[in-house]
């Protein structure tokens, strides 16, 4: 029985969330379709900068991840407080990068016109739901797959759904669950024979953490 959303994530709890999702189609999300030799390893370079890019504008953090042949897992980190902190200028430039359909009254007040005092309830309403959506793992998930989807049946010239269904989520409720489910991540790849090295792991958080250390480290010789 598919259980709501709203009861597999929780802030209370723990602000920290595995994700996954999967291909619907026969054919590869990425790698290369061994019926038809046709290689789709550039869109894993889709996901990781896709993941990255809304990581900048939500109040989410990625703390994990890996993007395989025909899904790819996330560890997300949401950080209500940090949002809850923004103006409503930062909360519309932060969804104006997603969705740039900005409604007059939102216009309006950034031109620096006077409100009525229930034009200013009507804008509050419309800023406090982009806040919301900007912390909210569903909207992260929702944007994220949509772009890939869109952008995939327009490489391939096809219409239909491009993932099985929608993302499944696991609430990691203390640092032990953490950190096994970031090394569970981490050795995917190797496990899926995609890999030999954590260092040969291409679209992983692990191998960016590997080089980003081995950088500093020389940086400091």
């Amino acid at each position: 029985m598919t259980i709501a959303r709203s009861r597999q994530i929780d802030l209370s709890a723990t602000p920290y969330y595995h994700c996954i999702n999967r291909c619907v189609r026969r054919a590869f999300l990425c790698g290369t379709d061994q019926q038809s030799g046709q290689s789709y390893e550039h869109r894993r370079g889709w996901i990781a900068d896709k993941i990255k890019l809304l990581s900048e504008s939500f109040a989410i953090d990625i703390a994990s991840y890996a993007v395989l042949s025909n899904h790819y897992h996330v560890i997300l980190r949401v950080d209500k407080d940090e949002a809850e902190s923004w103006s409503w200028e930062e909360v519309h430039r932060r969804w104006n990068s997603h969705f740039s359909n900005t409604p007059v009254l939102v216009t309006r007040y950034l031109n620096g016109e006077t409100f009525s005092k229930e034009e200013l309830l009507k804008l509050d309403e419309i800023i406090e739901t982009w806040r919301e959506r900007l912390y909210d793992i569903s909207w992260f998930m929702r944007i994220l797959n949509e772009y890939i989807a869109r952008e995939a049946n327009k490489e391939d010239n096809v219409t239909g759904r491009f993932w099985e269904g929608r993302f499944k989520s696991q609430a990691l409720l203390d640092e032990q669950a953490l950190i096994t489910c970031m090394a569970y991540v981490d050795l995917n790849p190797i496990r899926a024979d995609m890999a030999k090295t954590l260092e040969q792991s291409d679209f992983t958080s692990i191998q960016e953490r590997i080089h980003k250390a081995i950088n500093n480290e020389n940086h400091t010789l």
